[in-house]
C-alpha cells in the first residue's frame, strides 16, 4: 500500500540524502527541494507545485504529474516521455529544461513561460494549443510534432521545418520567421 500525503509543504529537503517516500502526493508544495538524480519512479503528484527545485536527471519512469506546476526549477535531462501519461498535465514558469525529452507525449495545453528549452526533444509530441512564451528553443528538436495553434511569437532560436510538422494556426512574429526558413536556406533581412 502506498503512502498518501495531502495538503503538505515540503521545504528545503535534499532527497539525495533523505529518501523520497513512494506514494501519492495531493495538493502538496515542494520548495527548494533537491531531487537531482533521484529515482522518483511510480510516484503520483496530483495538483502539486514545485518551486525552485532541482530535478536534473531525475528518473520519472511511470511517475504521474497530474496538474503539476514548476516555477524556477532546474529540470535538465528529465525524460518526461517515461512518465505515466494518464491525465498528464503540467506548467513550467522560468525553468531550465535543457536536454529534457517530451518524445511522443501528448502535452497539448502545456504552458512554457520564460523557459530555457535548449536541445529539448519534442519529436512526435502533440503540443497543440501549448503556450511557448519567451522561451529559448536553440537546437530543440521538432520532427513530426503537432504544433497546431501554438504561439511562438515571443520565442526565439528555434529551427522548425514546416514541411515536417503539423503547424495549422501556429503564430510567429515577423522577427522570428527566420526560424521557419533555416531548413530551406532562406535568409530574412
Amino acid at each position: 500500500m502506498l503512502d498518501f500525503f495531502d495538503d503538505q509543504t515540503f521545504n528545503g529537503i535534499d532527497y539525495t540524502k533523505s529518501k523520497l517516500v513512494k506514494g501519492e502526493y495531493d495538493n502538496c508544495t515542494f520548495i527548494d527541494c533537491n531531487f537531482e538524480n533521484v529515482h522518483a519512479s511510480n510516484i503520483q503528484f496530483v495538483e502539486c507545485e514545485f518551486v525552485n527545485c532541482n530535478f536534473s536527471n531525475t528518473i520519472v519512469k511511470n511517475t504521474a504529474f497530474k496538474i503539476a506546476s514548476f516555477t524556477e526549477c532546474k529540470l535538465l535531462g528529465v525524460k518526461f516521455n517515461e512518465c505515466d501519461q494518464f491525465l498528464l498535465s503540467f506548467q513550467f514558469f522560468d525553468c531550465q529544461l535543457n536536454v529534457a525529452s517530451f518524445y511522443q507525449l501528448n502535452i497539448k495545453n502545456t504552458v512554457f513561460k520564460n523557459c530555457n528549452l535548449q536541445e529539448v526533444d519534442f519529436t512526435e509530441a502533440n503540443m497543440s494549443n501549448t503556450v511557448v512564451d519567451n522561451c529559448d528553443l536553440k537546437n530543440a528538436i521538432f520532427q513530426q510534432t503537432n504544433l497546431e495553434s501554438v504561439n511562438f511569437s515571443t520565442s526565439f532560436n528555434f529551427n522548425i521545418n514546416p514541411s515536417e510538422n503539423k503547424m495549422k494556426n501556429s503564430v510567429f512574429s515577423k522577427e522570428n520567421l527566420e526560424g521557419l526558413l533555416k531548413e530551406f536556406q532562406i535568409k530574412v533581412e
